[in-house]
């Protein structure tokens, strides 16, 4: 865990843009759950028929057996066939309460087997469990649908499992402002992903092709942005272009500040320290995939030394 040097420093870069740098360290911690292999086999155990009615059922399922379209609409950037390949399906193999149990069963072992049995039984690390619930209990989840399905969720007793939870409860927190920011600024789910894409924050193909967008839809949103002054004729951003994206994120950094504001300066400072070393194990540990897809951005904000 962080020595005081490392906290003293952590806390210097956090001081100004707090919600984005929490985000950077808390998003690569949530991400194991997309991408750790204790999850998959969790997933593979229930029956799940492949790695997306994996995802699908373990990112809704404080939904409950929501409806595909509910769904659809609350993740944003997938095409409707690619949920509907997963669900309702999913919740024929298991149930809601069921997926819930086993992500936190799978993440519990998958944080001790990448953090070792040492750092997760610490005191730091249960410090930074608590911090992090404290934290997401704090959020406002007015009009986040699903960060008040996460919020709403039972604390859990084992630290690992309560980290991740709190830090996913924040990350859907953010998600769903983030969605919010999208449909004010009138980007729908193609757009937003070719402004990301041509900002160089993520691999355009990665993004139409996981999220099962056909050329034609991809084609189509460029032309829309192009016509909005958003695109140049190389698919570069304008500096229009470059403008609403810089507003998107900082009105989605802006949306997303309540818990940070809840949990106070210093227990904000220090969540950011704890978070830092576990945030960097995951990205060294090669399970995140190519292509940034999430798109967490280095940019303007504080870099990692």
């Amino acid at each position: 865990m962080p020595t005081a040097r490392q906290t003293d420093a952590v806390e210097e870069a956090v001081a100004d843009t707090r919600a984005r740098a929490l985000w950077e360290r808390y998003e690569p911690v949530h991400d194991l759950v997309y991408c750790a292999p204790e999850v998959r086999r969790a997933t593979d155990a229930l029956g799940m028929r492949g790695f997306w009615m994996g995802y699908f059922a373990l990112r809704a399922a404080p939904l409950g057996a929501a409806p595909p379209s509910v769904v659809t609409s609350s993740f944003y950037v997938f095409h409707a066939t690619r949920v509907t390949r997963a669900l309702p399906d999913a919740w024929g193999y298991a149930t809601p309460a069921e997926v819930l149990a086993a992500r936190l069963d799978a993440l519990d072992a998958a944080m001790t087997a990448l953090f070792g049995a040492e750092i997760v039984g610490s005191a730091d690390f249960a410090e930074a469990a608590d911090l992090a619930w404290a934290a997401a209990a704090g959020a406002d989840t007015a009009g986040r649908v699903l960060a008040a399905a996460n919020q709403a969720l039972k604390r859990p007793d084992r630290p690992a499992a309560r980290l991740w939870q709190g830090l996913t409860t924040l990350r859907e927190h953010r998600g769903d402002s983030h969605v919010a920011v999208l449909v004010g600024q009138g980007l729908g789910p193609v757009e937003a992903m070719v402004l990301k894409a041509a900002a160089g924050e993520s691999d355009g193909a990665l993004l139409r092709e996981t999220r099962k967008w056909e050329p034609v839809d991809w084609d189509a949103a460029t032309i829309r942005l192009r016509e909005r002054g958003l695109l140049a004729a190389d698919g570069s951003l304008t500096p229009a272009g470059a403008n609403v994206r810089a507003e998107v994120e900082a009105l989605t950094d802006a949306a997303a500040e309540g818990p940070w504001t809840v949990l106070g300066t210093d227990r904000t400072a220090r969540l950011a320290a704890l978070l830092e070393p576990l945030a960097r194990r995951v990205e060294d540990s090669g399970l995140l995939p190519p292509g940034n897809p999430v798109g967490v951005t280095r940019g303007p904000y504080p870099a990692r030394r």
